[in-house]
């Protein structure tokens, strides 16, 4: 758990797209199975799910770097330099 915590500190951005794009994938997926939807709304469900989804990473992301800002190695990093 702990080597999984510091991958997602030090790669943010790439886990929130690759769940953006996993997601939208998904999504389109699901989407797909229900007849007599068009194709546009069928985009627009699959776009709207996978930004749903992406502003709560990046949420829990901005979460992450604050706890890890004022309590973690960034926190050690910091108080050196003050």
């Amino acid at each position: 758990m702990e080597g999984a915590r510091e991958w997602f500190t030090e790669h943010k951005l790439r886990a929130v797209g690759t769940l953006w794009a996993s997601s939208l994938i998904g999504s389109f997926a699901y989407n797909f199975a229900q007849p007599g939807v068009k194709m546009s709304v069928k985009l627009i469900h699959a776009r709207l799910h996978a930004q749903a989804l992406t502003l709560a990473a990046l949420a829990g992301s901005a979460l992450v770097e604050a706890y890890d800002h004022h309590s973690g190695e960034k926190a050690k990093r910091y108080e050196k330099h003050i």
